[in-house]
């Protein structure tokens, strides 16, 4: 039995859519915790749009996309970042110290931090073993000037050891591999890649991070930052973003995601049951979200299907394109099938995660499938360096239905006729595919 860890104190540093392109924008809700800056870069993120909650934690909970709305041909980032309300942190921690939450803060963590989350998947010790060496790539758009920085403010917070350009755990390059010729800035994606390292950091505290930033967010520079991080060794490459499939997504595979002995993450969606690419690639470990809280069971959590509405929640369902990998055989889809695993993706049981570009710098709580894909990537870096002729999102599957895995069995993301493919249930469902990682053990091979 493992207890869970709702509270977690600061501690000293340790040194040494575009899938429907409308989706993107009507989603989700709401600004920053304590607000923006009084000035911000010319590519700031959105104003907010007040809206949802998830009836799971609280109806008061909302929040918005982080980045604007893409153009057409590009793909959407996938993080939600949190503007108020009580998420289940802050309730768990209102409970163990019998006093009221405060209001949104940027000052203080209002979701889940690495300890919570090492609980919550049976990491904790692996977390604290395993790791060295490894290297955890994120894919994203454009730059983010205070990426290192902010990083070492949620290290240092955690108790985490010092991930540095100086000292070689950190790196940042362009899609091309340059140190110094990086994109053009940009206000939302940095709040993505903020949430993106910091989640890595959180599974696999002492892996190496490579950040790669392609030019622009279409789908051939962000392929090209994919090759570039294989090139430059990653093993696990996490990528939240998504966009519709189209007839060009084979070719994609081919192109970008065929990598043998490296295993790619990639969000399944945040506008609820429906398909997305690159999520859709055979190649890659598709991962859903879920809404994560704590719980009186033996595991000390409970998670459902993350959905706030029939267009919110975790994505899944069948590829237009794609064909069905080998080791899926679920007969619902006759191609692909999203997704494969999932993790905590519901804002109201977000992350905290601190970011400084474009906003008042500070802490901020995050969700949406972008916290689940280098969530995944974590516990795949913790299992070791794929063998190099494997496709790593089969490994899940040789753990179906063992205790390697949390099966996830309530909730719906959607309205597919009460099928698997939008609704939990015992064994493989399209929402969470087989479940949540309970160590390591499926995630290894």
């Amino acid at each position: 039995m493992r207890t869970s860890n709702p509270q977690e104190p600061a501690r000293p540093a340790v040194h040494g859519r575009w899938r429907r392109i409308g989706a993107a924008a009507v989603g989700t809700a709401a600004l920053v915790l304590a607000g923006f800056g009084a000035a911000g870069p010319a590519n700031a993120a959105p104003a907010a749009k007040a809206t949802s909650a998830t009836a799971s934690t609280s109806s008061k909970v909302t929040w918005s996309p982080a980045c604007s709305t893409p153009a057409k041909g590009q793909m959407a980032c996938k993080a939600l970042r949190v503007t108020g309300g009580t998420t289940a942190f802050q309730k768990a921690n209102a409970h163990a110290d019998a006093v009221t939450p405060k209001a949104a803060d940027a000052a203080t963590p209002s979701g889940y931090g690495p300890s919570n989350l090492q609980s919550a998947y049976g990491l904790t010790s692996a977390a604290a073993a395993n790791g060295s060496g490894e290297t955890i790539a994120i894919v994203d758009a454009y730059n983010d000037p205070n990426a290192e920085a902010d990083l070492a403010k949620y290290r240092s917070y955690y108790g985490l050891s010092a991930c540095t350009t100086a000292n070689g755990c950190f790196k940042k390059v362009s899609q091309t591999g340059s140190t110094t010729s990086l994109p053009s800035s940009d206000a939302g994606w940095s709040e993505e890649i903020s949430l993106d390292v910091d989640m890595a950091s959180a599974i696999c505290p002492n892996c190496n991070i490579l950040l790669v930033e392609a030019t622009s967010a279409t789908m051939a520079n962000l392929g090209k930052a994919v090759n570039e991080a294989v090139t430059l060794g990653a093993k696990y490459v996490s990528n939240s973003y998504g966009g519709s499939e189209s007839s060009s997504d084979t070719s994609y595979d081919t192109s970008y995601f065929n990598h043998p002995g490296v295993a790619i993450t990639v969000s399944a969606g945040d506008s609820g049951y429906g398909a997305e690419y690159p999520a859709a690639s055979k190649y890659v470990t598709s991962v859903g979200g879920t809404a994560l809280s704590t719980s009186s069971n033996s595991r000390g959590w409970t998670e459902s299907v993350w959905e706030t509405s029939s267009t919110e929640g975790t994505g899944s369902g069948c590829s237009s394109y794609d064909a069905k990998p080998t080791w899926q055989t679920d007969t619902g889809c006759s191609k692909r099938t999203i997704a494969d695993v999932s993790a905590v993706a519901d804002p109201a049981t977000g992350v905290s995660v601190y970011d400084s570009y474009g906003v008042t710098a500070g802490w901020y709580t995050f969700g949406g499938t972008s916290a689940s894909s280098p969530i995944i990537a974590g516990v795949y870096a913790l299992g070791g360096t794929p063998s190099s002729s494997s496709y790593p999102a089969s490994f899940p599957y040789a753990s179906a239905g063992t205790s390697a895995l949390n099966d996830v069995t309530s909730g719906s993301n959607g309205s597919c006729g009460s099928s698997y493919l939008c609704t939990a249930k015992s064994g493989y469902d399209g929402p969470t595919g087989w479940g949540t990682p309970e160590g390591v053990a499926a995630f290894t091979g």
